[in-house]
């Protein structure tokens, strides 16, 4: 699929910088092993070699698959399905996991940003609990260490959008340095805030990123509360005072979006929910695929919560490919405002 009829000509290519990851989805019986490992229940914690060897030992009789990640890339990843052009900046090992994270990049006609390091491609322990929420056990490897100093203005001028992963703000000289050059070069730049944690750990930094350079804005319900301290309605007006769009996720209640006075509510769709691993990412898939086609946004909301919905279906933060092909004609109607 190249691309849907009835959507206007001019498009915005979005790139994605974040940290290239594996995913590593590992279901778990109980949230015993969360407790022993000191992982807090919906959260990423970072965590060194040793620990995500410990982690990935204790689980190992569990199921688990193995798939691309990392939240910006997964967001680039569901644009690419949509039929957008997008690109993707990151930094990976020349080994089988980075060999594996490349060639899924490239099948997808993804354009490639990738720097390369001795240090091992980096890994994400996601264990999903039985009512389906996940937490992260992340060792970034190769991921972190990408530098400000490897970005060029050439990367960035051939597209018109640049997503974040807040994640990245273990590194505050490099998500600035994104920031300053997608904004020299004209880009909007969106952030997704990523996990309350991370929030609570770099509040002023973040306070001050979004309103020097960020256009859009995407949190959940915890990360609102923890940027601004506030329920998800008065977050969201204060959140849309800091930046050109708002948007907060309220999970199986929908989303709310402001730009300016206009407040937007859409509705989440009937899901069977067994792993949210990923819902924000694919939501930020179709959002940001509506507006770089110049779409209005309660499409763009449409189309995310609807994208959304249909990956908490799955295990790990993919729709499979022969979803996708079942979901194109729903979305060539919310494209055409009949849906």
């Amino acid at each position: 699929m190249n691309s849907f009829t009835g959507a206007p000509n001019k498009q915005k290519s979005v790139l994605g910088i974040g940290n290239a990851l594996i995913d590593v989805l590992i279901n778990i019986t109980d949230d015993s092993v969360l407790q022993k490992y000191g992982l807090p229940k919906g959260s990423m914690t970072l965590v060194d070699a040793f620990l995500s060897a410990e982690i990935k030992k204790e689980t190992k009789n569990n199921t688990r698959n193995i798939q691309t990640g990392g939240s910006a890339a997964n967001t680039i990843h569901g644009i690419a399905k949509l039929g957008g052009k997008c690109g993707y900046i990151g930094k990976i090992s020349d080994d089988e996991l980075g060999n594996f994270y490349l060639e899924d990049f490239r099948k997808n006609q993804i354009n490639t940003h990738f720097f390369f390091s001795e240090t091992g491609t980096g890994h994400a322990t996601a264990l999903i609990s039985p009512d389906s929420e996940r937490t992260f056990g992340t060792y970034l490897g190769a991921a972190m260490e990408l530098t400000a100093e490897e970005l060029t203005h050439e990367i960035f001028r051939d597209y018109g959008i640049l997503h974040i992963e807040g994640y990245l703000v273990q590194n505050h000289a490099l998500i600035e340095a994104a920031m300053r050059i997608a904004k020299e070069n004209g880009l909007m730049v969106s952030i997704d805030m990523a996990s309350f944690n991370i929030v609570e750990a770099n509040l002023d930094f973040l306070h001050e990123i979004i309103r020097k350079y960020v256009d859009i804005v995407f949190a959940n319900e915890e990360e609102a509360l923890a940027l601004t301290g506030k329920n998800p309605e008065e977050a969201l007006s204060e959140i849309a005072g800091m930046c050109k769009i708002a948007v907060v996720k309220l999970g199986a209640n929908g989303s709310i979006i402001q730009t300016g006075n206009r407040v937007i509510r859409i509705n989440a769709i009937q899901a069977k929910s067994i792993d949210t691993t990923g819902a924000g990412d694919i939501y930020a898939s179709g959002f940001l695929y509506a507006l770089s086609e110049n779409l209005d946004l309660e499409v763009a909301g449409k189309i995310g919560s609807f994208l959304a919905g249909n990956v908490v279906e799955v295990m790990g933060a993919k729709i499979p490919e022969d979803r996708w092909e079942q979901l194109y004609p729903s979305i060539e109607k919310l494209i055409n405002n009949k849906g």
